[in-house]
């Protein structure tokens, strides 16, 4: 499981040096191979590549006919990319994701349980603090699918 906040620079080619602390996890989850697509939240997701492989799969099987289903095909595995981890935990970000996500030098990668998301850090500042204000918590607990959940 990724969970946690690093801000982090990326280097003037565009690369992103992976936290070490997941670093040894990756090697071993996925020999270091990861794919990286799009949110429609404007930032970036990385995936490590068996994960990915299972999203996919399901993305794959939507029925070709529908609308809905043909959008999230062509948005998230549409622009999938794999990468690599190099021998210093770096990964190079394409271009093409990188302007989507406006992500120029300073980024937040934040761990999302099976998941990365990676953010332009005053996007992902401005966006938390927007998440906090918007909050309704009455929503929130009257929501079947986690009226359950206790934190």
């Amino acid at each position: 499981m990724f969970r946690g906040v690093s801000f982090l620079n990326l280097d003037a080619k565009g690369r992103l040096a992976i936290p070490a602390r997941y670093r040894e996890r990756l090697q071993s989850c996925c020999d270091s191979r990861l794919v990286i697509t799009v949110d429609r939240d404007h930032c970036l997701l990385i995936y490590p590549e068996p994960t990915w492989v299972e999203i996919e799969r399901k993305l794959d099987q939507l029925p070709s006919f529908n609308e809905q289903a043909r959008m999230l095909q062509r948005l998230y595995i549409g622009h999938a990319q794999e990468v690599d981890m190099d021998g210093q935990g770096r990964v190079l970000l394409p271009p093409a994701l990188r302007s989507f996500a406006a992500l120029d030098k300073r980024v937040a990668l934040v761990g999302q349980g099976k998941k990365f998301e990676l953010w332009d850090e005053e996007a992902w500042n401005d966006n938390c603090n927007d998440w906090l204000n918007q909050a309704d918590l009455s929503q929130i607990e009257s929501s079947p699918d986690i009226a359950s959940l206790s934190i």
